[in-house]
């Protein structure tokens, strides 16, 4: 399974319980990794653009 495939499949999962739970956690994911920029989505966005 590709990278992007398996983030998707995360992003998916999140909106799911995102709609089942009335707490915002994308919107919640979003907000911290707009102000902090942690090194982990920068990992993330490099290894789905190094994969094709």
């Amino acid at each position: 399974m590709r990278l992007k495939t398996k983030y998707l499949i995360n992003v998916i999962l999140l909106s799911l319980v995102d709609i089942v739970i009335p707490i915002p956690i994308l919107g919640i994911i979003l907000i911290y990794v707009i102000l902090q920029r942690p090194l982990w989505f920068k990992d993330a966005v490099r290894a789905i653009h190094n994969e094709g």
